[in-house]
């Protein structure tokens, strides 16, 4: 049995994913800019140890995850169920 999206349920998962993407990139920006910073602290510093790649990949690990939940995995499944409905709700069908 499928189930029908009202407009304001279109209207709220839309609304979801924007927000979603949004938040992405200020954490992509976030991790730039500051990982930018560390190495600068770093070339300033001597350059000696590579101390600034801790940080960089540790957190790069949880950017990419990030990418993948809103960019990947959030693309599939549910946005085509959600475009399939949408087509289904504008035909008619139940």
């Amino acid at each position: 049995m499928s189930k029908q999206l009202t407009e304001e349920q279109i209207y709220e998962e839309a609304s979801k994913k924007v927000r979603d993407r949004k938040r992405f990139y200020g954490g992509l920006a976030t991790y730039l800019i500051v990982n930018a910073v560390l190495i600068v602290i770093w070339a300033l510093s001597g350059q000696g140890y590579m101390w600034f790649l801790w940080p960089l990949g540790i957190w790069g690990v949880f950017v990419l995850g990030d990418y993948l939940r809103v960019f990947v995995f959030g693309k599939g499944s549910d946005q085509q169920a959600i475009e399939k409905e949408v087509e289904k709700i504008k035909r008619g069908q139940p």
